[in-house]
């Protein structure tokens, strides 16, 4: 059995993260985040500081605010040419760099499986800017910093060896927008599947084809719960369809955010979970002696998710905090 940890972990430290999680996981990881502890343990929030300092922006006049948090929405500063809007460095490679070291670390010491990857999670540019900006500018916003994340991702596929590195992009806000419940939090300016898809091929081509990439389909956690709780894995299943088209490279994998529910609500729907490529459809899960002879033979799933609970208290993403 493999464990996939979808980015943050309620931990101190990094290195606590890689030592605990590396001892109590160990065999069952492919791959291992660092936590997004500090500033990135409220995700997107870590750029809000960012874009607020930008001298291309301001606080919207109208003195709109984000639902959650009530952050001041932003626009384009008075007289900005929106061709003239450029973002410097975001500060993911940087703290991407900082956490290699750790890594590297912490499987000196024996503390991970040599052949396990470091994960860095990076929201999508649209995952920013669709929360922060205004509907009336926010494609002019939006297109000057998946520039700037393009520039980030190349950074950090420069200072990580690639058979080392996974990047995850975090799709949140436009699983949100496509799950096709009520919402208010985002704008829905250029935000079709197609328009989307468009977005996610041209942030994904800056991932060298050695590096592994991964797409968490996510819905975001705010005061532990979903913006909008999903109501099957439909819009799911097309979502994750339409990327394996769209994405001219292999993705790794796919973990939506069914995972993310309580056990006791995470029904999954056969029929919809074959219908991902390349997904095998779900068994039952075996209980009684069925289920001690399965234990047998695969392994102590049950003891990892045990320990997972009690050991990590592994937090939902921070999606909405953002």
């Amino acid at each position: 059995m493999n464990v996939h940890l979808v980015g943050s972990i309620g931990l101190d430290s990094v290195e606590e993260i890689f030592s605990t999680v590396g001892r109590t996981l160990g065999r069952h990881l492919k791959r291992i985040p660092d936590g997004e502890v500090g500033p990135r343990r409220l995700w997107v929030s870590f750029q809000y500081p960012l874009l607020r300092s930008s001298p291309y922006l301001r606080p919207d006049p109208s003195g709109e605010v984000r639902p959650t948090n009530k952050f001041p929405k932003l626009c384009l500063a008075e007289g900005i040419d929106p061709a003239e809007v450029a973002f410097g460095e975001l500060g993911y490679a940087r703290e991407a760099k900082g956490s290699y070291l750790d890594f590297c670390a912490a499987r000196e010491r024996g503390d991970l499986p040599k052949d396990v990857r470091f994960q860095v999670c990076l929201p999508t540019p649209m995952g920013v800017i669709y929360a922060f900006c205004t509907a009336r500018d926010v494609l002019a916003i939006d297109a000057a910093y998946e520039k700037a994340m393009a520039r980030e991702v190349e950074r950090i596929c420069r200072a990580i060896p690639h058979q080392d590195l996974c990047i995850q992009w975090d799709f949140c806000h436009e699983m949100i927008i496509l799950d096709g419940q009520p919402q208010d939090h985002f704008p829905t300016v250029k935000a079709s599947l197609e328009d989307i898809m468009q977005r996610m091929r041209r942030i994904s081509a800056a991932v060298p084809k050695d590096v592994e990439l991964g797409v968490h389909l996510c819905y975001g956690d705010f005061a532990a719960k979903h913006i909008n709780e999903p109501r099957g894995m439909g819009p799911m299943v097309e979502v994750a369809n339409a990327m394996a088209k769209a994405i001219e490279r292999p993705i790794a994998y796919k973990p939506h955010a069914g995972a993310d529910l309580p056990i006791r609500r995470c029904v999954l729907r056969a029929a919809q979970a074959a219908r991902v490529r390349g997904r095998a459809i779900p068994r039952r899960r075996p209980c009684g002696r069925r289920r001690r002879r399965h234990e047998e033979a695969h392994g102590d799933g049950l003891e990892v998710r045990a320990e997972v609970r009690h050991r990590l208290r592994v937090r939902h993403r921070a999606g909405a905090q953002a």
